[in-house]
């Protein structure tokens, strides 16, 4: 896709947009103050690498961390709020770039998993995500807890697939019908069908063509009168 094709895409309407590239270089594209709300899943840094073979890019290195969310900040809207998972033995780094880039840490959430993803020193189950705040957003209309229950989704989709049923009171607690979700790691894209279902708009951006090819099928399959269970 030509330059002006993918900045028009980006800054023309916001009429849900699925991009293909470094999310870094795509959103210096964007014109500041632009999205209503961030939720994504970064790469944790922990050099992953599925049962079946599969790993993530960018998972080996940190070099990319502060420069991605020092754009996601600029076009995050102000009094906006911005969800992000990370990996636990990596969060001294993530908390860094947040904070210098201007985040305001608010919140942390804990999801409960019923099973362990692996199995070292302990067993790990539970997958985290900090809240955090750009400006001094209102509180919530509905609140919600910061531990919750998880659902597995077999990961048939993605290495690290996150579940729509856990994304969509994120949504629906931070942002509102109408607003424009940002998910610049939208890895097989389910915070975009998860906002899709909540009548928000959305923006995803991927660098893996695999797992693009695969959100851009599942957009096409999953239409917001579905259940979240059935994407």
């Amino acid at each position: 896709m030509q330059s002006e094709q993918i900045n028009s895409q980006i800054n023309n309407g916001f009429s849900n947009r699925l991009l293909h590239g470094d999310c870094i270089e795509l959103l210096s594209r964007m014109a500041s103050n632009r999205v209503d709300f961030v939720l994504t899943d970064p790469p944790y840094l922990a050099h992953y690498s599925s049962r079946d073979g599969r790993s993530v890019p960018n998972d080996n290195n940190c070099d990319w961390v502060k420069p991605a969310f020092q754009e996601i900040y600029r076009v995050l809207r102000w009094n906006r709020f911005c969800v992000s998972f990370y990996g636990w033995h990596k969060a001294d780094k993530f908390l860094a770039a947040w904070r210098e880039v201007g985040f305001r840490v608010i919140g942390h959430l804990t999801f409960i998993k019923r099973y362990a993803s692996t199995e070292h020193f302990l067993r790990y189950q539970h997958e985290n995500a900090y809240l955090l705040a750009k400006g001094n957003p209102q509180k919530p209309v509905h609140t919600i807890p910061d531990v919750l229950e998880w659902k597995y989704t077999g990961n048939n989709l993605h290495p690290t697939q996150k579940p729509v049923c856990i994304l969509t009171p994120l949504i629906e607690s931070f942002s509102n019908p109408g607003d424009v979700v940002l998910d610049p790691f939208c890895g097989s894209g389910s915070t975009l069908v998860a906002a899709q279902q909540q009548q928000r708009r959305f923006v995803g951006i991927e660098l893996s063509k695999r797992y693009f090819d695969l959100a851009e099928q599942r957009l096409r399959q999953c239409r917001p009168a579905q259940a979240a269970s059935a994407c």
